[in-house]
């Protein structure tokens, strides 16, 4: 069973937070499908930008499946300037931001 993006959101921003890593919501989308795209921001001016993967969005687990569309040297703005340009045509995604110097929040690429 795949979640409503909204519980999904609030569950990722919980674990995040039980781990430490401070994160937001900075544009919510539709509750039900809306796509979801992550910027980890790791403190330095650099970034990863994840968003869902092509193709099939879960894995067999019922996993999202991500892919980097930004990654360190990009920064927060550029990834910003990336979602502004998906949400012309895609007004219904979220945009969540969490702050993880060492990492990338419990996320990765996926093949």
């Amino acid at each position: 069973m795949r979640l409503k993006s909204a519980i999904w959101v609030s569950a990722f921003l919980r674990r995040c937070m039980v781990e430490g890593i401070y994160g937001a919501v900075v544009r919510k989308g539709a509750e039900e499908a809306g796509a979801v795209h992550v910027i980890v921001d790791h403190l330095d001016g650099t970034c990863h930008l994840f968003s869902p993967a092509p193709g099939a969005s879960y894995d067999e687990e019922g996993e999202r499946r991500w892919m980097i569309e930004a990654r360190p040297p990009q920064g927060t703005g550029d990834a910003m300037a990336l979602l502004e340009r998906r949400i012309r045509f895609d007004p219904d995604i979220w945009i969540v931001e969490v702050e993880d110097r060492k990492g990338t929040a419990g996320l990765a690429e996926q093949p």
